[in-house]
């Protein structure tokens, strides 16, 4: 490898069910130039999310999949190497969507400074950027939760889970998270501050969450699905609100459903309950975006909102730090670190 070469993951094949690593090729090619208006990167960090399970399978959906021997699709911190935009020099630390790759090149107007000197880089990936806005413009958008209302929200380990519950609480409600295991529960309620935690992988899951929301549960942010939605479906209040950010317990599913059709009592009590249950991208919510920037840059500076990240070395350990990240096995905002 020389230093006109270019390390990229591309999708091999779609995955049936859960991916595995051979859905994932590694390859090396020339390193691309810049044309007029562009700049040459070196990506530094590469973001993880589940979101991109949907991009490797051709179903439709509100976002083109990934072509077969595409680069994987990614948001990264990146480094400039070469401009050919006024607008950025060599040197200069940006955050871009150039994927699982370690060079790109990319459009000046696609690109956002970042300043090390303000916060670390790396927050561009988290709680400054997609999932912290994600968790942000989706609970006060449609959670809008109240002083002294309960919110819920699972895989609060996680770096839109987590912002959710720390977002409640400084809007006055009782937050209560759901993780998998001792070691996340505890980090969650110790670091993060919520009201409780609950361990989905405990036998008595339901009773613990029923005995933690004694007067229901107002805003639930639907992140898993599965399991943890059968347990906080019973305990939602009249007039609760579900933004519905994600369903990860189901994104390696094929076919129909096990289980019977749960519609129609869903259905009875979205009337009888008045509920809200609204989908959403983050992207709706974009004229947010500088109000964003602006309160979690101050929660963050007060230690109003704090985050953890989990940093995994090396472009080649992408796909299986991915295919963990499906199963939970990451502990914060899973970043690939090139």
């Amino acid at each position: 490898m020389t230093a006109a070469d270019n390390r990229r993951i591309v999708l091999a094949s779609r995955p049936t069910g859960r991916p595995t690593p051979g859905n994932f090729r590694l390859e090396t090619v020339a390193c691309p130039s810049p044309a007029e208006g562009q700049v040459l990167l070196k990506v530094l960090y590469l973001s993880l999310d589940p979101y991109m399970r949907g991009r490797m399978s051709a179903a439709k959906s509100y976002a083109a999949p990934v072509e077969i021997g595409q680069v994987m699709e990614g948001g990264t911190v990146a480094e400039v190497l070469e401009s050919r935009h006024p607008g950025f020099k060599l040197g200069d630390i940006v955050l871009s969507h150039s994927g699982w790759q370690s060079h790109a090149v990319a459009n000046g107007a696609q690109l956002r400074k970042l300043d090390p000197a303000v916060a670390p880089v790396t927050t561009a990936l988290g709680v400054l950027g997609m999932p912290g806005f994600t968790a942000y413009a989706g609970l006060l958008t449609i959670g809008q939760p109240k002083p002294g209302e309960t919110v819920v929200v699972a895989a609060a380990s996680g770096p839109v889970g987590s912002a959710v519950g720390q977002i409640a609480r400084i809007k006055g409600a009782r937050a209560v998270g759901i993780a998998g295991g001792e070691q996340k529960c505890a980090f969650i309620r110790e670091t993060f501050g919520f009201d409780a935690v609950i361990d989905h992988s405990a036998p008595d899951f339901a009773e613990q969450l029923a005995a933690a929301c004694p007067d229901g549960i107002d805003v639930y942010f639907e992140n898993v699905g599965g399991k943890v939605w059968d347990a906080v479906f019973p305990l939602l209040n009249t007039f609760a609100r579900i933004p519905v950010c994600g369903l990860v317990a189901q994104y390696n599913s094929e076919g129909d459903f096990e289980g019977p059709d749960r519609l129609p009592v869903v259905m009875r009590q979205v009337l009888s309950k008045s509920l809200t249950i609204r989908g959403f991208i983050q992207r709706e919510f974009v004229a947010q975006r500088p109000t964003f920037e602006q309160e979690m840059s101050r929660w963050l500076a007060e230690g109003a909102v704090k985050y953890k990240e989990d940093i995994v070395e090396g472009l080649a350990n992408a796909p299986e730090a991915f295919i963990g990240l499906l199963e939970g096995k990451n502990f914060g905002k899973l970043i690939v670190k090139l």
